[in-house]
């Protein structure tokens, strides 16, 4: 399955169609970029196989998804130092390296899809944990994510399954 998201309303507000629908979404306060860089709050342009669900089996029930899904623990991170050698990957804390909490007192990262961006192989400062998650009650732009209502991100993840990827199209093309 394919699901393509565009910008709408800049620099953060974007559109996501799938064949099951479409909704509006969040994306990076950076606006959309080609050229994705660490700490530059933008979205990547490209397309991303979705890779597997996480999420918070203490406040949620475990998504319904064809993709692979696993619990996040309180001690979850995922590594954002462009000088470390788990850059890009998860990471168990504490962590001596720069790194991204997933288990959050907010609801952001309820559900986290990870995303295929700079994976495969991972290249040092070209952008780590984009993920798709939780939008922000408020539509706050995000740090380079693209974010979802828990409800509209919940009945995407019900249509996915291994092979499906996200585009994220280049709003200069």
């Amino acid at each position: 399955m394919e699901i393509t998201v565009r910008l709408a309303d800049p620099p953060a507000e974007g559109r996501l169609d799938w064949p099951g629908g479409s909704f509006r979404c969040v994306l990076g306060r950076g606006g959309i970029r080609s050229a994705k860089r660490e700490g530059d709050g933008a979205t990547p342009v490209g397309r991303f196989a979705l890779r597997r669900v996480l999420w918070r089996a203490d406040r949620l029930e475990r998504p319904e998804t064809g993709l692979p899904v696993s619990p996040i623990a309180s001690d979850d991170g995922w590594c954002d130092d462009p000088a470390d050698p788990a850059y890009n990957h998860p990471v168990k804390r504490p962590y001596a390296a720069s790194h991204e909490e997933l288990w959050r007192d907010d609801h952001v990262y309820d559900v986290i899809v990870v995303m295929g961006h700079n994976d495969d192989p991972v290249v040092p400062g070209l952008g780590s944990a984009v993920f798709m998650h939780v939008a922000r009650p408020d539509g706050a732009p995000t740090a380079g994510c693209v974010a979802l209502p828990l409800q509209d991100l919940l009945r995407l993840l019900k249509d996915c399954a291994p092979g499906t990827a996200l585009t994220v199209l280049d709003p200069a093309a």
